[in-house]
């Protein structure tokens, strides 16, 4: 895909695809508190599945190009890895709730960054170390451990988190040899499968008003993307990935105005420390390259 170099429209894309995560998550929140998850991703993934099929289809080569792959294993496991993540990320958020779930999870480029050494053989420098230390501090504050309030559930968006930064990773080493096209068409075909086979055996009747939500979050989900892939086609990923990050203000406003979650002050000096040191990761990450 050819890239040009509009940074504001870049950004502005980004943002908004911010803003259409948020509500996803929302929505995720409020249909998985009454229905199964697996049944709740699962619906959500044939969509994606269409909406990945549908772009192959109109891309040079159509879905024979997309789906040709040398390592179809590793493609097919980046797919599963995927779903995991999201019923992990869904099911955090019906038992912690949305502001310290993504709290947490946004420490997921660190993990990026600590990771890359033994996952893809990259140097990690004491500089990224040290950003990663500060992200675990951050990280450890919104958890408080030994505090004698320790929620046991807050590990549960840190293993989505971890998920997501190993498939990341995985996403990067399968750049390697497949185009971006071929990765994002078995993404979307790899979790569709995996979680219909999951999912069909938890399947229980929706209410009419729900399936309207289930709707927008299909819509929202590949509207999400279809925001994202046009991103990265006007501007280049260092300079909008900062702007990521109003994933979490987004959510928290969400999560205080319609779901009275409170926003702790342990959670904003946290979720500051973990942002800060993922900023400076992005920003060494751009000077090296």
């Amino acid at each position: 895909m050819s890239q040009q170099n509009n940074i504001r429209a870049g950004i502005a894309l980004m943002i908004a695809a911010t803003v259409v995560f948020a509500l996803q998550d929302g929505i995720s929140r409020h249909l998985a508190a009454t229905y199964n998850t697996y049944m709740v991703v699962m619906i959500r993934y044939w969509f994606f599945a269409v909406f990945v099929i549908a772009l192959a289809a109109r891309a040079p080569g159509g879905l024979k190009a997309a789906a040709q792959t040398s390592q179809l294993g590793l493609q097919v496991f980046r797919g599963v890895l995927l779903a995991v993540e999201v019923c992990v990320a869904v099911f955090a958020f019906t038992v912690l709730g949305l502001i310290d779930s993504m709290a947490v999870f946004i420490c997921y480029p660190l993990l990026v960054a600590a990771l890359s050494g033994p996952v893809l053989g990259e140097k990690v420098g004491w500089r990224r170390w040290l950003a990663i230390g500060v992200g675990c501090v951050g990280v450890l504050i919104i958890l408080q451990p030994g505090m004698g309030v320790f929620n046991p559930w807050a590990i549960v968006p840190l293993i989505s988190a971890f998920l997501f930064a190993l498939y990341g990773l995985l996403t990067r080493y399968a750049a390697r040899k497949d185009s971006a096209a071929t990765s994002f068409f078995w993404t979307g075909i790899a979790g569709a499968v995996a979680m219909t086979l999951v999912g069909m055996w938890f399947w229980e009747p929706m209410a009419r008003a729900d399936w309207a939500w289930m709707l927008l979050l299909c819509v929202g989900g590949v509207s999400g993307h279809w925001l994202l892939i046009k991103c990265y086609e006007l501007a280049e990923a260092s300079a909008v990935q900062p702007f990521a990050y109003f994933h979490l203000v987004w959510t928290a406003i969400i999560g205080i105005s319609i779901f009275g979650e409170a926003l702790r002050a342990e959670v904003i000096l946290g979720a500051a420390l973990v942002v800060a040191a993922g900023l400076f990761t992005l920003w060494r990450e751009r000077r090296q390259g």
